[in-house]
């Protein structure tokens, strides 16, 4: 019933149930490089990570943490693992790791921005200074989709991580955490 809905300026709810963005979830051919390339390009931190032999893969979550966050629990813990599903820090990037990919020099995984098989687009992340952040990841030896002078749309970019997903850079607004 409409008239129990949470209501906001008078209205109902688009969101009556408490909805929030947990995670965006990537398949991986090899953690021991993408995930060091998400923690050293763009800030992520590794939360917690699941394994699951029996069934050979294995979870990461990593996040960005917000501005004044507390210290994060150390990963694998209980307190990482309580922090993980509270989300008291972020939305996570959920990366997933089935066994044996990081060895077959011929997997590649399906990003979604290949013919004939586009559908998933792009994460994004914000930064006060596109420019800079690209020349950063430039320096670092990230591979770029589109540089933010490239193109019709100026002042963006797109990096493509280890496994060619596309990661949009975007301006933040001054007034954004």
């Amino acid at each position: 019933r409409m008239s129990s809905f949470p209501k906001l300026s008078g209205k109902a709810s688009a969101n009556p149930l408490g909805f929030t963005l947990q995670q965006t979830m990537l398949r991986i051919k090899d953690p021991k490089v993408t995930v060091p390339f998400y923690e050293k390009n763009f800030g992520f931190q590794l939360l917690h990570k699941y394994d699951f032999p029996q069934w050979n893969f294995s979870l990461y979550f990593l996040g960005i943490p917000k501005p004044g966050s507390e210290p994060l629990p150390k990963p694998g813990t209980k307190a990482s693992e309580d922090a993980l599903w509270s989300m008291k820090y972020w939305s996570c990037l959920e990366l997933t790791h089935n066994y044996g990919s990081e060895n077959d020099p011929d997997f590649k995984v399906n990003n979604g921005n290949v013919e004939t098989h586009r559908g998933f687009g792009h994460i994004a992340v914000m930064t006060p200074d596109v420019y800079k952040a690209c020349e950063e990841l430039e320096a670092n030896g990230c591979d770029f989709q589109k540089k933010p002078n490239e193109g019709r749309m100026k002042g963006l970019a797109f990096v493509k991580d280890p496994d060619g997903y596309w990661i949009e850079v975007i301006t933040r607004s001054p007034e954004s955490e």
